[in-house]
């Protein structure tokens, strides 16, 4: 789960980390007052779920109150539109309203998860303010690493490697070091999949301040964290992925044309990259579980049919836990309730694979089944073109 910067910056706050002082506002006039106890330049930060807000005109420096409500005149309300967030762009709802900072250096600092060692890793580059995949594909030299074992967490040393490591001197060093431990530790305290500060600056006095943050909070772990469940922002996302959201499905939408419904999601990963070998591409990813059911099947046709792109339908179960027979039923019922006339390519093996094969023969409807899938991705390419 995404949450805006401002309250990513309030749990870092939790942990000791330092943040500029500000607050937020909806409206020019509520900008002036979370500006109130400030002391000018000021900056007027949007609020959106997506980087690259300064370069979409989404961050201006404010230099006296006139300037002030000139820039959040002009940035609540407006769409804006980063390289995160398609050319459709984001309505900024909200604007952070943060004390100016006399900055010395701009650093990059994250943890996240190395699934190839199965630990947590801390990255740090002097390259801050930059977009990360930039400097790994043109200066890779320019970021540390640390990996680190789950039975200690960070530990000091480690702490000090990554702030010599990217050059900096032994004073902001006794800054940084206990800044990174703190992010380790919030991060495994919220159950975050992704902890991300940058810039981290380093001011002119060698105190170091999370000037922007990032936090993703893992979906799964929220069971643990009710209070986090409030800091969820609907608006920011995608309105069919939220209607998945609350139906128990696991959605994502893509630009393709070719919907997909799949169980397990493996299978679902490998059904996209067929897909796109066969030459179609998928319009979304969609997991319907392992226990799929008659209803579970009707909620992900409709959410699929929602989307106008979709220009075609492939299904591909492997009956395991679910019976293939109660999917059949389940893509019968729901095709014949909601009307569906898009082409529907079927391909369904393991339990019961036999039954729902006779099922989807005696429908009367014309599904295209499939033996295979290099077969479906073929079936599903041919009925686009036709």
């Amino acid at each position: 789960m995404k949450i805006h910067e401002f309250q990513a910056k309030a749990i870092l706050a939790k942990y000791g980390i330092p943040v500029p002082r500000g607050g937020t506002a909806t409206t020019p006039d509520e900008a002036a007052k979370a500006a109130a106890d400030l002391s000018y330049p000021v900056v007027v930060k949007a609020q959106i779920h997506a980087g690259g807000r300064g370069k979409g005109g989404g961050v201006k420096l404010a230099k006296n109150k006139s300037e002030l409500e000139q820039h959040a005149r002009a940035i609540i309300g407006m769409n804006l539109v980063t390289h995160q967030t398609g050319p459709q762009g984001r309505r900024v709802k909200t604007v952070l309203i943060e004390q100016g900072v006399d900055i010395a250096k701009e650093l990059y600092l994250a943890v996240l998860l190395d699934r190839s060692t199965a630990r947590l890793v801390m990255m740090a580059s002097a390259a801050g303010g930059m977009d990360i995949e930039e400097v790994a594909a043109h200066t890779p030299e320019k970021i540390v690493k640390a990996q680190i074992d789950p039975t200690v967490g960070l530990a000091d040393y480690q702490a000090r490697q990554l702030g010599f490591g990217i050059g900096l001197s032994a004073t902001e060093v006794k800054a940084f070091a206990p800044l990174a431990k703190s992010l380790y530790a919030a991060y495994v305290a919220e159950d975050l999949s992704l902890a991300e500060i940058n810039p981290l600056v380093i001011t002119k006095d060698a105190k170091a301040i999370a000037l922007d943050a990032k936090l993703n909070i893992d979906d799964n772990a929220l069971y643990r964290h009710e209070a986090s469940r409030a800091l969820r922002d609907t608006d920011e996302e995608d309105p069919l992925e939220v209607e998945a959201s609350n139906a128990g499905l696991n959605y994502i939408k893509l630009d393709g044309n070719v919907g997909c419904m799949v169980n397990g999601a493996g299978l679902a990963m490998a059904t996209m990259d067929i897909i796109q070998l066969a030459g179609a591409a998928p319009a979304n990813f969609l997991d319907v579980g392992g226990g799929a059911s008659q209803e579970t099947v009707s909620k992900a046709f409709g959410i699929i049919l929602k989307d106008p792109n979709v220009k075609a339908i492939l299904i591909n179960i492997f009956g395991g836990i679910v019976r293939c027979d109660r999917v059949a039923n389940g893509v019968i019922a729901a095709a014949k309730g909601l009307s569906i006339k898009l082409p529907i390519v079927i391909r369904l093996a393991g339990t019961n694979a036999k039954e729902a094969g006779e099922l989807l023969a005696s429908s009367g409807l014309a599904f295209k089944v499939a033996t295979d899938l290099k077969q479906a991705a073929a079936k599903i390419t041919e009925a686009l073109k036709a």
